[in-house]
């Protein structure tokens, strides 16, 4: 992994691809490079930034209408210029790149050493290569049937480019358990990871479906599967504009996306939720309802901030609807032969909708009869497309690798399902719900109030950027809160950070306590503020700082605390909306202030394909 453009038409490829990867740097990687086909197969590639590469070319013959280029985030083999994709076959004939992991490339290597091939990096990918370059020679096929021959002998995920010097009209791609976007112009096509770099070329796309082989030749393309049967493909108009992908005024995308929540919130909501007449309705739930109504179990799947989601899903749904709800690690889902029956309902739940664990755990679910919902953001995704229904969370791209909109998107999405499903249930009252319903709908406006605390929250932040350790705190809806603070602190700053119930600090972590530890509580008026506010005087009594997140108006913890951010008061089930927004920030202001890449933090991708 980690991101693929590829262009073949009547344009310079080179321009485009260096853009297109520009365009996908927000998916994290270690280094990059370009393939051009100009009666040469030229391959250039660099550790480091898209900008490395592109002065690295500046001097180089980068002519040709078709190429290739790629970012790589490592698996096999350290980042270096050497394990950077392009990677040649053994006669430098055939070139590829490829997003996945192939699991069984040990022994195909050592298969083809013995035949004579030869390899430069440490990648699987150039074993992936040499492969194909093998199976062409010793059965003397075309390209095309090389690499659909070579797709019967590899295990694991992948999405390819393949390009050939015998073949200088061709451009070959396939995928299995990784993203590959096609875009359809005039005569022209792109190949992506995902569609934000072809949106400034083309609105139609083709999703490649697992196991399919597309194929330009001469100018068209042909898409078959890998039993060579062809298929008839489904071109989808993108509703995606090009400054939805810009900063647009803001330094780093992960502000814009902070600022960008009570939008985001309010689309996640819009068309579901009516509030003068207390109507909610999800299209994705109407085929379902009776099966949602009448369920015995919901399993929740995902990871790290998706995960985080469905904790909050997990007090709403058991505390409306009534349903048992068990919060699952997708990552270690298929690792502990679960139970699962025909009777559940499965709720996998990831931003990009390409999240590999998520998407195994969603098979092994289908393999036992569960009835799977899906909740992601990407329209045309793996898992949108892998799911028996499901929701669109309508967050618009979100470009950050750090989860912040994306967050309270999903919680919306999943408030309104806890909602609908205690109505079909008669679990919650009608004048709770209609309270709920009216305090949903202020939820993007009492969002925007919190942002106005801003500059605040970085003055706090300025204190503790050079902590070492943050300990978060919260109790209920707001525990889940308290992770996904702590993980934001972590990902972006790269400060050690947990996340406790804060019943918990008396079971290990209050050792942890004392005048150099900042520790954010969050604090708001709810079920349980009684207990927070022992928590905090807690805290204190060992001298450490806390910075509290409470509810407008209290004067009982402020009185204790060192910092006090006040946000709008709402009900405890609808609090994680509003909560997370401070802790988000804080992240933000003390990673900047750090000097990191917000952005782009160090080892991280934004769509983690791979398992």
């Amino acid at each position: 992994m980690c991101g693929i453009v590829a262009y073949v038409g009547h344009r310079e490829a080179c321009p485009i691809i260096i853009k297109g990867l520009k365009r996908l740097e927000y998916r994290g990687y270690d280094s990059a490079g370009i393939a051009l086909m100009n009666g040469e197969l030229n391959v250039y590639k660099k550790k480091g930034k898209v900008s490395e590469l592109e002065g690295f070319i500046a001097d180089k013959n980068v002519h040709g209408n078709i190429g290739m280029g790629h970012t790589r985030w490592a698996t096999h083999g350290e980042p270096n210029d050497v394990n950077a994709h392009p990677h040649y076959s053994t006669s430098g004939k055939i070139a590829i790149i490829h997003n996945g992991i192939i699991e069984n490339y040990a022994a195909l290597k050592t298969l083809l050493l013995e035949k004579g091939h030869t390899f430069q990096s440490d990648t699987d990918s150039e074993v992936f290569i040499n492969l194909i370059e093998d199976i062409r020679t010793t059965t003397n096929c075309t390209l095309v049937e090389a690499v659909r021959l070579a797709l019967h002998e590899v295990v694991g995920a992948y999405a390819i480019v393949v390009l050939s010097k015998d073949d200088p009209n061709h451009m070959v791609a396939a995928r299995k358990g990784s993203p590959l976007v096609v875009g359809v112009g005039e005569g022209e096509y792109f190949f992506a990871s995902d569609a934000t770099p072809i949106i400034e070329y083309t609105n139609d796309v083709i999703y490649l479906n697992d196991y399919e082989i597309a194929v330009v030749k001469d100018g068209k393309l042909d898409i078959r599967t890998k039993e060579d049967v062809q298929q008839t493909p489904y071109i989808q108009r993108l509703e995606l504009a090009l400054e939805s992908i810009e900063k647009g005024g803001y330094e780093h995308f992960m502000l814009k996306e902070i600022f960008e929540q009570p939008r985001s919130i309010l689309d996640s909501m819009r068309g579901r939720m009516i509030a003068e007449n207390n109507h909610l309705m999800m299209g994705g739930i109407r085929e379902y309802e009776n099966k949602f109504a009448n369920a015995q179990r919901i399993l929740i799947v995902a990871c790290g901030t998706s995960w985080h989601a469905g904790l909050v899903a997990e007090y709403l749904i058991e505390d409306l609807a009534r349903i048992p709800v068990e919060v699952e690690y997708a990552s270690e889902f298929r690792y502990r032969n679960p139970i699962v029956n025909e009777n559940d309902i499965v709720i996998a739940i990831s931003q990009s909708g390409e999240t590999a664990d998520t998407l195994a755990a969603i098979e092994l679910a289908k393999s036992k009869g569960a009835t799977i919902f899906g909740i992601c953001n990407v329209v045309g995704s793996s898992i949108a497309r892998a799911t028996d229904a499901g929701a669109y969370t309508h967050a618009g791209p979100e470009i950050g690798v750090a989860s912040t909109k994306a967050f309270t998107a999903q919680v919306t999405v999943l408030t309104l399902i806890a909602m609908i499903i205690g109505s079909k249930r008669g679990t919650i009252e009608t004048s709770k719900l209609h309270q709920l319903i009216a305090e949903l709908e202020q939820i993007p406006a009492k969002v925007e109030e919190t942002l106005k605390l801003d500059k605040q929250i970085e003055e706090i932040s300025a204190i503790y950027k050079d902590a070492t350790n943050f300990l978060y705190l919260g109790r209920g809806y707001n525990f889940p809160v308290a992770l996904e603070g702590a993980l934001k602190l972590k990902e972006i700053s790269y400060i050690h950070a947990e996340g406790y119930p804060a019943a918990e600090m008396k079971h290990g972590p209050i050792a942890l306590i004392d005048e150099q530890m900042p520790v954010v509580v969050i604090a708001t008026k709810d079920s349980s503020y009684e207990k927070i506010v022992s928590n905090v005087q807690e805290v204190k009594a060992r001298k450490g700082k806390v910075i509290a997140v409470v509810t407008e108006g209290d004067t009982t913890i402020p009185a204790m605390a060192d910092h006090v951010i006040e946000i709008p008061e709402t009900s405890e089930h609808l609090m994680p909306l509003l909560s997370v927004v401070p802790l988000q920030l804080l992240s933000y202001h003390i990673a900047v202030m750090r000097g990191c890449n917000v952005d782009q933090p160090r080892n991280l991708a934004k769509s983690v394909t791979v398992e």
